[in-house]
């Protein structure tokens, strides 16, 4: 019997869409091996040469202009990308997309990003004969996620799916899944087993992560940060940004047995497993993950659009706070030091409620798919992939930017 098989096409502008797609494939991989899923960055793919240079264009201006990305997110919130668009975007970078879909033979498309489901959605209204699932991996629903093809759209919040029918989308179409996480978000080892595995010392910890491309902040609040080096142990972690590990690791002021400087790393749920408190840019897949390790964030510098609804819905919920000012830290620091015990035992009720969500996403697909987990791979509490604490499902919806 043919083995069911799953495309998932992201794309790489920021890194949270493509480790959606990537979470999602190990966790449907985890729970039915028999299912294949294969992720793509479909315009780099497609376009090796000129993908790159895109991408580096739009990582300039995330750095240089933030306030012109949001103008841009906020100007556009209500309207799909058009016909026109669509259209534009197959024919200039897209172009051999259907070729590889149909050489693939995909039961099930899984786009993570708004680019590739607009071009997948087209090819359906011209003949393609596959279903299209639309991943929306942040806590707000831009209209450029919209397509009239999609078949489905996986959400993370009850917030976002009134966002989607608000806009006419039918709430059968629309499933609150969670964002996936990968499964190694979906158990928290022994902190002091995790400190002593990454070499760290048993006291706490803050992680600091700049995103995938080392974003980070100013001086006021490093040297509050540095402040408390002798009993509070940093970790840097900096993402692909080289230039920014070189310039923290000649920094005086982290020159300390306790800070540890780090670039990429494929070891975020250790970290985090071994942190007690995360400062981090509140993309929508870091704080998923935080949220699944039940640590508390601190979140600065949103890039104005999703990024700030993330923002907003982290900091609704209890599990964040904005970092605005040294304050912040001091108050934070300060319960490190004096309320251990209790911040602890706050992780610890977050852990038990995140541990039956973690996999939903996953296992929601299964189910659409008709491939419901093996029996040895189910986890030993089954989530109710549709279901949310109450408290999370009274949200409003704000459908305005």
């Amino acid at each position: 019997m043919r083995k069911k098989r799953v495309l998932l096409f992201s794309e790489g502008f920021g890194t949270g869409h493509t480790a959606a797609s990537r979470a999602l494939a190990e966790g449907i991989r985890r729970l039915n091996p028999e299912v294949q899923c294969r992720v793509f960055e479909l315009g780099k793919f497609l376009n090796p040469t000129v993908a790159p240079w895109v991408l580096s264009t739009y990582r300039a201006t995330v750095s240089t202009q933030p306030k012109l990305v949001g103008l841009l997110y906020k100007s556009q919130y209500h309207n799909p990308l058009s016909r026109l668009t669509r259209m534009a975007l197959h024919r200039v970078f897209y172009s051999r997309a259907r070729r590889v879909i149909e050489r693939l033979k995909p039961d099930l498309i899984i786009c993570s990003h708004p680019l590739p489901a607009a071009v997948v959605s087209r090819l359906k209204s011209q003949g393609l004969n596959v279903p299209l699932f639309t991943l929306i991996t942040d806590y707000d629903a831009h209209a450029s996620w919209i397509n009239p093809e999609t078949d489905r759209y996986l959400v993370s919040t009850s917030r976002v799916k009134s966002i989607l029918t608000g806009r006419g989308i039918s709430s059968d179409v629309v499933g609150v899944t969670g964002l996936p996480v990968h499964p190694k978000f979906w158990t928290s080892p022994i902190k002091k087993e995790s400190r002593r595995e990454l070499g760290l010392a048993d006291m706490p910890t803050v992680l600091v992560m700049g995103g995938g491309w080392g974003l980070m902040f100013g001086k006021e609040i490093m040297d509050a940060l540095t402040s408390r080096m002798d009993q509070i142990q940093l970790i840097f972690c900096m993402g692909s940004n080289d230039r920014m590990v070189r310039r923290l690791s000649s920094d005086p002021r982290l020159n300390h047995p306790n800070v540890k400087i780090l670039g990429y790393s494929s070891e975020i749920h250790k970290l985090m497993d071994a942190a007690d408190l995360l400062i981090t840019k509140p993309g929508g897949m870091t704080c998923t993950e935080g949220m699944a390790k039940g640590i508390p964030m601190l979140f600065y510098k949103a890039i104005p659009g999703q990024e700030e609804k993330n923002c907003q819905y982290f900091v609704s919920i209890g599990l964040g706070e904005v970092l605005d000012s040294e304050a912040v830290i001091d108050k934070w620091f300060r319960l490190l030091r004096t309320d251990y015990a209790a911040m602890e035992e706050q992780r610890r009720r977050r852990l038990a409620a995140q541990r039956q969500q973690s996999p939903s996403c996953a296992l929601s697909v299964l189910e659409l798919l008709g491939s419901p987990p093996r029996p040895a791979e189910q986890p030993a509490r089954t989530p109710r992939p549709q279901t949310q604490p109450q408290a999370r499902s009274e949200e409003p919806a704000y459908v305005t930017p």
